[in-house]
């Protein structure tokens, strides 16, 4: 699938650089049909990843390939396993289609939730042909680099009590406890984290979801980590319930400059590692 002929809801920007960059939460669409079974729009938007991918513009100066959906996480959440495995045993999370947001409550109308046979055709209209364009876009890209880094670009509010205990790091990294990325990788983006000098994680709550973990092969020469931000690295954001009135908030570049600092450090290391993973050593 090529930028050209792919899909209104699938937006794919190709670099030549051996980087991509995925954005599976940040779009609000909801087709009609799905929204008049909402409870409000706004509850089905509330978590999305709010303002990511224009907190990564520069990535398209670095040579970067950019591929994400503007479908709303409610309608397909394309970081879920589709088998329905949950990606965190024991802690709540949500599904392929989810019915309740991050803080529990419902999604859908009474009786009007998705049954297995729509999901599974939502399945097939979106979340396939997404997938379906990252391992075509991976596959361009290691016909001629022998190392391709996925970097999957994620963010949530930083108190959630139903998901996590306390304020969330300002930087997650995920990287499937180390499965999903060569080990000097992992090790030069923790260090470059570490320089932030803002609170992260490596492989804390946020492990890596479905993208990191089913496309993440190292062995293959791809390598793939998962970034979940903490949203006050980069916006004014309210700490604790949010409403209509109070969210999204905007993105604030004064915030976000030292955010987008190590950001970019981050993706200046990934393309380095391609070139040459010793040169992290």
């Amino acid at each position: 699938m090529s930028p050209t002929n792919a899909p209104d809801w699938l937006t794919i920007h190709r670099g030549s650089a051996p980087l991509i960059l995925g954005f599976p939460h940040v779009g609000t669409t909801i087709p009609p049909e799905i929204e008049a079974r909402l409870v409000t729009p706004w509850l089905a938007r509330k978590d999305a990843d709010w303002w990511v991918d224009k907190l990564y513009a520069f990535a398209k100066e670095m040579g970067a390939t950019l591929v994400g959906t503007t479908l709303s996480r409610t309608v397909i959440d394309v970081n879920r396993d589709p088998s329905g495995v949950t990606l965190y045993p024991g802690q709540a999370t949500t599904g392929l289609c989810p019915v309740e947001g991050f803080d529990g409550e419902p999604l859908y109308k009474e009786g009007r939730a998705p049954d297995d046979a729509e999901i599974a055709r939502r399945r097939a209209l979106w979340f396939d042909p997404y997938h379906a364009a990252l391992e075509a876009e991976i596959a361009r890209l290691r016909a001629d680099h022998p190392r391709v880094v996925l970097y999957d670009c994620h963010s949530i509010r930083s108190v959630i009590p139903r998901l996590f205990d306390g304020p969330l790091p300002v930087f997650n990294l995920g990287t499937n406890s180390g499965a999903s990325c060569a080990p000097e990788l992992e090790q030069a983006a923790a260090d470059l984290l570490a320089e932030s000098g803002q609170p992260f994680a490596v492989n804390g709550r946020f492990k890596g979801g479905y993208v990191t973990r089913h496309h993440g092969r190292p062995e293959t020469g791809v390598h793939a980590l998962q970034m979940e931000l903490a949203c006050r690295g980069y916006m004014e954001e309210p700490i604790g319930p949010v409403s209509v009135e109070s969210w999204p908030c905007p993105l604030d570049d004064v915030r976000a400059a030292p955010t987008r600092a190590t950001l970019r450090a981050l993706l200046e290391a990934c393309l380095a590692f391609t070139r040459d993973p010793q040169s992290l050593v």
